[in-house]
């Protein structure tokens, strides 16, 4: 799914994505622990979050339920950098990646079996 989601409603999604069905209060006293937020900019968020159709509003109690996962904007956000930085292309993404050089060897040994199970 492609929505286009900004680092607070990030916030919002993981307190969802970490917790599982919460409701509104529940997510505002997790974000006011975690971020300092009160509670109506949790509430604004939450509500663009419906908005986007990224979360769904359950009655009674306001109870909140992510409707798209964590991988699908991870897919999304990853296309949407490929495509701004990279024209498009996976294979100059890579390159870019891989010549920072700051992968430890356990880590560049995971990208190749990645790499060889996609073959």
């Amino acid at each position: 799914m492609g929505v286009k989601l900004y680092d607070s409603e990030l916030k919002v999604m993981e307190t969802l994505w970490r917790g599982g069905d919460l409701t509104a209060g529940q997510i505002s006293k997790i974000l006011k622990e975690e971020t300092g937020w009160n509670r109506n900019t949790t509430y604004t968020v939450i509500k663009k979050c419906i908005e986007k159709g990224a979360i769904e509003r359950i009655e009674p109690r306001f109870i909140c339920r992510a409707v798209i996962s964590k991988e699908d904007v991870q897919s999304y956000e990853t296309e949407e950098l490929i495509a701004r930085m990279f024209d498009g292309s996976k294979k100059q993404f890579f390159a870019a990646f891989l010549s920072e050089k700051t992968l430890k060897p356990e880590e560049l040994q995971e990208i190749k079996e990645l790499v060889e199970k996609m073959e």
